[in-house]
């Protein structure tokens, strides 16, 4: 991994928290690093590690599907029934997110991360400023909650109820750990997903019934989709709205800090927009993406065939630009692949990078470097991520 990650203080941290989230994932992407852009694996199927040749993947959908063994819809067929399966590769996918493309402009994340993370940067700024330590993996999950409740039209009334939300959509996430070989469920996983799911989406049925235009349950109802497929909507985008966020926000903190780069920041705020990119570069909080092979397919010099399984693994996708380096220019190999690509390139990125500079224009507002006071990594969890991530100003 120091190949892709650098050998320094940064590539080592980055390699600790993986192996402490997902042993398994870590394991994966240490063995397929030199494996050549495609490559099969027995008992795996196909892993991909280009960037080129994932997005042509991700963007052929006649050839490769979310749904049948191997494609992340795959999980939540077995959750929500067919009718959720059949909304990942039917039209009515395209209708809804074109009705909803105006929550999620630049404009409006814009909006959305100043309304509901507005006041916890002001106390973030404050609270570094008067000399104390703050856990920003803690606010990271507190923020995101929240925001995805907003987003969403579910009532998240304080802080600690955004953390109940993270929580229950991080140990419904962290059921899919070991589908690296089969995304099929055993039955009691099922039964204990399904537990998840009625703790997430509590209330939402009341938005449903009554939110406005501006809420993406007010949409679906709108847009006449059922109450059980819009249950489905929510659970998946409460764990695409905390899981992946949480994550890129502490590793970025963390990157800045480990690499020394924050003091270019520092002393350059023009650079924030590529610690953004780069920090959801080489984090890349989706670091697998599934498909079914739906039909035979040639590949980078390989056939795939019809019922196959293939793996886009994206964080060494990615991460083959390069280390962190917040002056690199942008990589028109890698483009937003960590956003994935195609039709289900997701519709949260302005959101994703709206509030990664808001935290970091928060921890860097008093023009001073900070110090990681203690850091810890999350354990047994899909999505690789900080537990705890306590930072201090110095002096």
């Amino acid at each position: 991994m120091a190949l892709l990650l650098g050998n320094g203080k940064a590539g080592r941290q980055e390699a600790r928290l993986l192996w402490t989230a997902n042993p398994a994932l870590f394991t994966l992407l240490m063995g397929a690093r030199l494996a050549g852009a495609v490559r099969r694996v027995p008992k795996l199927g196909w892993v991909v590690t280009d960037p080129v040749v994932a997005r042509r993947i991700l963007n052929d959908s006649d050839h490769f599907s979310m749904l049948g063994e191997g494609g992340v819809g795959d999980l939540w067929t077995q959750l929500f029934g067919p009718e959720m399966g059949g909304f990942f590769a039917g039209a009515r996918h395209g209708e809804l997110r074109t009705a909803a493309r105006d929550l999620f402009t630049e404009d409006s994340a814009q909006r959305l991360v100043g309304r509901v993370q507005g006041p916890h940067h002001a106390r973030l700024r404050e609270r570094l400023a008067g000399g104390e330590a703050v856990d920003v993996a803690d606010l990271a999950r507190v923020v995101a909650g929240r925001t995805v409740g907003d987003l969403l039209g579910l009532d998240v009334p304080d802080d600690a109820a955004a953390r109940r939300l993270f929580a229950a959509g991080e140990k419904l996430a962290s059921l899919a750990l070991g589908t690296e070989a089969s995304t099929r469920l055993a039955p009691e996983r099922v039964e204990a997903a399904r537990a998840l799911v009625d703790e997430i989406t509590v209330g939402a049925r009341e938005a449903y019934a009554t939110a406005g235009a501006d809420k993406v349950l007010g949409r679906c109802r709108e847009m006449g989709l059922g109450w059980e497929l819009a249950r489905g909507l929510t659970t998946l985008m409460a764990i695409a709205g905390t899981e992946t966020g949480a994550s890129s926000l502490g590793r970025t903190v963390a990157l800045l800090h480990n690499t020394g780069q924050q003091h270019a920041l520092l002393a350059d705020p023009g650079l924030l927009p590529g610690a953004v990119r780069e920090g959801l570069r080489v984090s890349t909080p989706a670091p697998v993406i599934g498909r079914h092979v739906a039909q035979d397919a040639d590949v980078a010099g390989h056939t795939l065939r019809a019922g196959d399984r293939v793996m886009m693994l994206t964080y060494l996708a990615d991460n083959l630009a390069g280390p962190f380096d917040i002056r690199r220019a942008y990589v028109p190999q890698t483009r937003q692949l960590w956003f994935g690509a195609g039709r289900h390139l997701c519709l949260g990125a302005a959101i994703a990078r709206v509030q990664l500079a808001e935290l970091l224009a928060g921890i860097t507002a008093a023009g001073r470097p900070f110090r990681v006071v203690s850091r810890q990594a999350a354990r047994r969890v899909l999505v690789p991520a900080y537990a705890s991530l306590t930072i201090r100003l110095s002096a």
